[in-house]
């Protein structure tokens, strides 16, 4: 480890020199990439400065103590540095491990959320609704930007389906673990009998592609236009706005009529499948890597049941990491951080434990 730590130190004051290239500084994509790559190393380097200190003042401490001939007083200061030193390198060593983890290249990317109702009709639906809510509060807590790019509305007020795009720094990093289903358990508001329904709503997480990444052949897409209409079928666009596009290779269909110009609906379906495909892409990457171990947080299975919202009890279960907490109102407000800090240490420490059994 201590070998790689020293390349990245290396390689990080490499990027530095190069930045005060006025050649490096004109070349707009190349100072780009080395800024990016420098903020990726920073913490990196940062840290293995901290252990380094610890290290040397443990070292210091040892070498006193081995020559002996020290007061009392003196040897009891020696000591204690001898053991804050020993417990500074151990914790530092931990988040040093952590840091040189293997980064998944979409965390810095934007995402674009699909959520769809499930088992459960108007109610599911009204519960997609609720979900759309508590994602788009917590990109509002951090000061993302996000942006409906599909919807299909029903007259209760629920989603059928909603796809939205959310910008902001690091926004998959912390959303990439909400694939899957949730499971809500409540009395509907239609209910006359209090009785509590369980239903189900379909989350999926993609990672925005950008045009350099993915090419799409425009002769591999079949375009077609139709008539808007809202939720219960009645029109509310006379022109032919909406867009269908169909990726004729893998038959992904994407569909937008958000927005009265046939141009602009066009542009966001087109964000959306370039998404998917993107997605399809990673998905088959890793299935050939026969190796790697899927772990329990998993960013792609759709079909896992992830999490139970229970509305009676103001309940939030996350059944992959055994996490309950009696906060639901909060929860569905928004405030996500503690559940998203605790998949993300969960993760950390499963490929911890992945790399040292390889």
């Amino acid at each position: 480890m201590f070998d790689k730590l020293k390349d990245v130190a290396v390689r990080y004051e490499q990027i530095n020199e190069k930045l005060m290239d006025p050649a490096v500084i004109t070349d707009n994509n190349q100072y780009k990439n080395l800024m990016k790559e420098h903020k990726n190393l920073t913490p990196i380097v940062e840290k293995f400065r901290e252990y380094e200190k610890a290290r040397e003042a443990f070292e210091e401490a040892k070498m006193l103590l081995d020559e002996g001939g020290l007061d009392k007083d003196f040897k009891e200061i020696v000591e204690e540095q001898l053991s804050s030193g020993r417990e500074d390198m151990e914790k530092l060593g931990e988040e040093l491990k952590i840091l040189l983890l293997p980064k998944d290249p979409n965390d810095d990317k934007n995402v674009i959320i699909e959520i769809r109702g499930g088992a459960g009709g108007d109610e599911a639906a009204l519960f997609a609704n609720s979900l759309y809510r508590m994602y788009s509060m917590y990109a509002e807590s951090k000061r993302w930007k996000t942006e409906i790019l599909s919807a299909s509305e029903t007259e209760l007020g629920g989603f059928k389906e909603i796809s939205f795009s959310i910008e902001g720094e690091g926004a998959y990093s912390k959303l990439k673990f909400e694939s899957g289903v949730h499971r809500v358990q409540r009395v509907p508001e239609t209910e006359t009998q209090g009785r509590i329904h369980t239903s189900t709503v379909t989350v999926a997480v993609l990672p925005e592609a950008e045009e350099v990444e993915l090419e799409i052949a425009p002769g591999d897409l079949q375009i077609d236009t139709y008539r808007a209409s809202g939720a219960g079928g009645q029109h509310v666009n006379k022109t032919e706005s909406a867009i269908r596009i169909t990726h004729l290779p893998t038959g992904l269909v994407v569909e937008c009529q958000d927005e009265r110009s046939q141009h602009k609906n066009k542009d966001k379906a087109m964000k959306i499948l370039r998404s998917r495909l993107y997605e399809k892409m990673m998905q088959e990457q890793n299935d050939k890597i026969a190796s790697e171990r899927k772990l329990q947080v998993g960013t792609g299975d759709r079909s896992e049941r992830i999490r139970t919202y229970n509305y009676p009890q103001g309940r939030m279960t996350d059944h992959r990491i055994g996490l309950t907490l009696y906060r639901l109102e909060a929860i569905l407000n928004g405030d996500l951080d503690e559940i998203m800090d605790a998949l993300r240490t969960f993760d950390q420490a499963e490929k911890l434990k992945s790399q040292g059994e390889e």
